[in-house]
C-alpha cells in the first residue's frame, strides 16, 4: 500500500501546483492587459461607443426598453456587456463611460444609455470552456507525470527491500529500459552499490571460512600435544614447547587479522613523517639473519645515495615497515639455497620506487589475481596467507601501490611505490 500512497500524494501535489500556476498566470496576464496598458482610448473605440449609444437610443425612442432588449439580443455578447441602460433618475455608475446620452421612450420615461470599457463582473476569469479544458488537461498532465516519476521510485523501493533482505543480486538498471535522466543515474548508482556490497559480503564469508580453516590446524596440534602429555608424562617438556609454538602462531594470526581489519576500515592511517630509505635498510638488515640460514644473500642498491638525500614520506612508518618486511621475507622464503634477493630503491620524480627481486619459482599465472587477497589460493594449490594482503592495504592507506610479475627465466619481482613528501 505504501507505493500507492506515495503516488497519490505526488499526484495531488502536481495537480494543485498546476492549478496554482494556471491561476497565477491568468490573473497576471489580466493585470498586465487591464492595468498596465495605456489608458488612452482609441478613436475606433470612441466611434464604436457613439455608434452603439446612438443605436440603443433609437431603439428606446421607437419602442422603449423592450425594443432595446430585442435589438440588443442580436448584438455580440461583448458589446451587450459594455452597453448599460438605466432610468435617468437612477444613481450614475461609478465608472466613467466612453459615451452617454438620455433617450425618452414613447411613454415619456427617460433612460440613460451608457457605453463602458468593460461591464462584465467576472473580469480576469477565463470563460467556462477554457476552464473545463484546463481541468481536463491538468488531470491528464498530473496523472502522466506522477506515473512517470513514481513507477521507477516504486521499483527502487522494491529493490531496497530486497537488498535489505540480503538479496545482493538485485539490479535496477534493466528495469529502467531506455530511460536517460537523473532517476536512471540513481538506479545505476544503486546497481554499483549492490555490486560492491555483494563483493564485500562474499569476501567476508570467504575470509571467515579461510580463517576457520587456518585456525583448525594449530588448534588440532594443540589438542594432539595435550593428548601426548596425558598418555606419556615424560614428554611434558617437548609437548609444552609444541603448545607454546602453536599458541604463538595463533597469536600471530589473530594479530594479523586485527591489523587487516584496521587497514580495511581506514583506522590505521597515520600523519607522521618517516625516512623510507632508513626503513628499507632496517628491513634488509633484519632479513640477513633469516637469509643466512638458507645461504641466501640479500643485496640492496639505493639511487641516489648520500647524506644530503632525503626519502621523506608522510603516513605510518610502522605500517610501511611491516609491508616491506612481508615482501622481503617472502622473497627470502621462496628463494633457493645459495640464491640472491635484490632490493633496489629509486627516486622517480615525486615518487619513490622499490623493487624486490628473487630467484624463486615465481607465482602461477592463475594465482596472480588472488596474490594480494587474504588466503588466496590458485588452481594448483599455491597458497598465500595474510602477509601480502596486509602489505597491499598498508601501502594503499599511505598512498602507495604494489604489483607483482614473474621474471624470466625464473623468479618474482615486487614493485612498490610511495609518494614523496615535500
Amino acid at each position: 500500500m505504501r507505493p500507492m500512497i506515495v503516488k497519490r500524494r505526488l499526484f495531488w501535489k502536481i495537480f494543485l501546483g498546476f492549478w496554482l500556476t494556471f491561476f497565477i498566470i491568468t490573473q497576471g496576464v489580466w493585470l498586465v492587459f487591464n492595468f498596465l496598458r495605456p489608458s488612452e482610448v482609441s478613436d475606433y473605440m470612441r466611434d464604436m461607443a457613439n455608434l452603439s449609444v446612438a443605436a440603443a437610443s433609437s431603439a428606446i425612442r421607437a419602442g422603449g426598453e423592450p425594443a432595446f432588449e430585442a435589438q440588443a439580443a442580436t448584438w455580440p455578447r461583448s458589446e451587450r456587456a459594455r452597453l448599460h441602460v438605466a432610468l435617468a433618475s437612477a444613481a450614475p455608475e461609478k465608472q466613467d463611460p466612453l459615451a452617454q446620452t438620455v433617450a425618452p421612450a414613447p411613454d415619456g420615461t427617460n433612460y440613460r444609455v451608457s457605453y463602458f470599457r468593460q461591464r462584465t463582473s467576472s473580469r480576469g476569469m477565463p470563460p467556462t470552456p477554457v476552464m473545463l479544458v484546463a481541468a481536463l488537461a491538468s488531470l491528464l498532465f498530473s496523472a502522466s507525470l506522477a506515473l512517470y516519476l513514481t513507477n521507477p521510485i516504486q521499483r527502487m523501493q522494491l529493490g531496497f527491500g530486497k537488498l535489505a533482505g540480503g538479496d545482493f543480486s538485485t539490479r535496477l538498471g534493466p528495469a529502467m529500459g531506455r530511460r536517460r535522466d537523473e532517476i536512471a543515474d540513481l538506479a545505476h548508482d544503486f546497481d554499483q552499490m549492490a555490486m560492491r556490497l555483494e563483493e564485500l559480503v562474499t569476501a567476508r564469508d570467504r575470509l571467515l571460512a579461510d580463517v576457520s580453516h587456518e585456525l583448525r590446524t594449530p588448534l588440532a596440534r594443540l589438542n594432539l600435544a595435550i593428548g601426548l602429555v596425558r598418555q606419556d608424562p615424560a614428554k611434558l617438556e617437548t609437548s609444552l614447547d609444541r603448545i607454546s609454538g602453536e599458541a604463538g602462531k595463533l597469536d600471530e594470526m589473530v594479530g594479523e587479522l586485527l591489523t587487516l581489519s584496521k587497514l580495511e576500515s581506514g583506522q590505521a592511517r597515520g600523519d607522521d613523517y618517516f625516512d623510507f630509505a632508513e626503513i628499507v635498510k632496517a628491513v634488509v638488515q633484519d632479513a640477513h639473519f633469516e637469509a643466512a640460514g638458507k645461504g641466501v644473500s640479500v643485496m640492496m642498491d639505493v639511487t641516489p645515495e648520500g647524506d644530503d638525500v632525503e626519502w621523506i614520506v608522510r603516513g605510518s612508518g610502522r605500517l610501511v615497515a611491516r609491508a616491506i618486511e612481508n615482501v622481503v621475507r617472502n622473497a627470502v622464503r621462496y628463494s633457493p639455497e645459495n640464491g640472491a634477493v635484490h632490493v633496489i630503491l629509486r627516486q622517480e620524480g615525486e615518487r619513490y620506487s622499490l623493487l624486490v627481486r628473487d630467484e624463486g619459482p615465481g607465482v602461477p599465472q592463475e594465482a596472480m589475481a588472488t596474490l594480494f587477497k587474504p588466503f588466496g589460493v590458485s588452481a594448483d594449490g599455491f597458497g598465500f596467507g595474510l602477509g601480502l594482503a596486509i602489505a597491499q592495504r598498508a601501502l594503499v592507506v599511505n598512498g602507495g601501490t604494489i604489483a607483482a610479475h614473474n621474471r624470466q627465466p625464473r623468479g618474482l619481482e615486487m614493485a612498490v611505490t610511495l609518494p614523496a613528501s615535500a
